[in-house]
């Protein structure tokens, strides 16, 4: 059976906007004397906050977490996310509500948080233990660990105000994740750290909740919350909106981000740069019946379209695009002209040129993405070739009329691709 270990009960949580609650007491005592007595509006105008300039924060937010989970919070900018985190860590009060906490908290919500800027690396280690409730001796056995994990040894007896950003956040996360606390929270913490370093942070992440720690993990990287945690809070305006399966909450999330169809067609047109031997002029993609769209059902297929120009007589000139997931900006789908029909690496002659390509449907899963086109004169001692035009991404976005969650009656797939492919199955009576 599940251990409940974190609950949130109907927490709200208020500012006050303007000059009250600066901390202040001659401010604040100014403005409760203005209301008190009712000063009349001939008394020069102050910028103090009335009862009405008032932010809610978070309002009446209720979820579960469960020990060992790992639990994604989603939203955009200012939908509560990190005040949330805040109250949890004990940052702060809620205005009202209640949290129920089992266990010892470790929380990374900037870069640097709960680090002396004149204390060295190794202080700070020892400081942070403290903090959590450790015993020195726990620390001293960890030591070498957290060091290794963070790759900073040769700084760790430099005081940390003169560290990076990124030196920072990979020091404070390996304090937080090898000083074996209950919870841990996380707020954006891998924006800073380099790719091999949030690759490896996940995995540690993926390593503590399996000895049973619980994560409360916030990011708008989606595709690493559709991976890597179990399930998902989306906030919008400081309530939930949904909770659930991480796969299911971001689809939905990002379906509901979607512009308005028609609001921006998938087509870009470049200006002319006379400079170029070879210049992509426009990127567009297409529906089966030819109308330009942003908007692509997965069960249908479509195409994308390159229009260009050639300068000079050239040869070896590969025209491709790429097809490039929003989430995380992976490159899914590479294509070029040249792959089942190498004559085109021939010379071609000055004028204007335009190549398709048919995208099979029930490739890309739900989603957003962007087509980045280019060409490359290949041939040469450059590895990959030399790249002589390339555009920006041009972006278009899947979606299932079937239904969001459902695709021909079957669960969404989690994956960024959807692939339906028919599979052979026999019945084998014996080996």
């Amino acid at each position: 059976m599940s251990q409940t270990v974190i609950s949130v009960e109907n927490v709200s949580k208020m500012y006050r906007l303007g000059e009250i609650n600066t901390g202040t007491f001659y401010s604040d005592l100014r403005h409760w004397w203005i209301q008190k007595h009712n000063v009349s509006s001939d008394t020069p105008k102050e910028s103090f906050a009335r009862k009405d300039d008032t932010m809610w924060a978070l309002k009446n937010v209720s979820f579960s977490v469960n020990k060992g989970e790992m639990l994604g919070v989603i939203g955009e900018n200012g939908a509560g996310k990190s005040t949330l985190l805040k109250i949890l860590s004990q940052v702060t009060g809620p205005t009202s509500g209640v949290i129920k906490a089992k266990g010892r908290i470790a929380s990374l919500l900037e870069v640097g948080t709960g680090f002396h800027p004149e204390l060295t690396g190794r202080e700070n280690i020892f400081l942070n233990g403290a903090i959590l409730g450790m015993e020195k001796y726990e620390i001293q056995r960890k030591f070498d660990e957290i060091v290794d994990f963070s790759g900073v040894e040769t700084f760790i007896d430099s005081p940390v105000k003169h560290y990076s950003s990124g030196m920072y956040v990979r020091l404070a996360f390996s304090v937080s994740a090898h000083l074996e606390p209950d919870i841990l929270i996380l707020d954006e913490v891998f924006s800073v750290g380099d790719a091999s370093f949030q690759k490896k942070s996940l995995n540690k992440m993926i390593a503590v909740t399996k000895s049973g720690c619980t994560i409360l993990y916030v990011s708008h990287n989606l595709g690493s919350i559709k991976q890597f945690c179990q399930s998902a809070v989306w906030l919008e305006s400081g309530k939930v909106v949904m909770q659930g399966p991480s796969s299911d909450v971001t689809s939905y999330y990002l379906s509901k981000s979607l512009p308005a169809q028609g609001a921006e067609k998938s087509k870009k047109e470049l200006s002319e740069d006379i400079t170029k031997p070879v210049q992509i002029r426009s990127v567009s993609v297409f529906d089966r019946n030819g109308a330009t769209v942003d908007f692509i059902d997965l069960n249908e297929e479509f195409i994308i379209q390159i229009d260009y120009e050639f300068r000079e007589n050239l040869e070896f000139i590969s025209i491709g695009c790429q097809i490039m997931s929003d989430e995380n900006q992976l490159t899914l789908i590479s294509l070029s002209d040249p792959e089942l029909d190498s004559s085109r690496l021939g010379k071609r002659k000055v004028g204007y040129y335009r190549s398709q390509v048919v995208i099979p449907a029930k490739i890309l899963n739900v989603g957003s993405y962007s087509i980045r086109a280019g060409a490359t004169q290949l041939g040469n001692s450059s590895v990959g070739g030399t790249i002589l035009d390339v555009t920006d991404g041009v972006p278009f976005w899947v979606t299932d009329k079937v239904g969001i969650m459902k695709s021909l009656g079957h669960e969404r797939k989690s994956s960024l691709l959807s692939l339906q492919v028919p599979w052979n199955v026999e019945f084998r009576a014996d080996n």
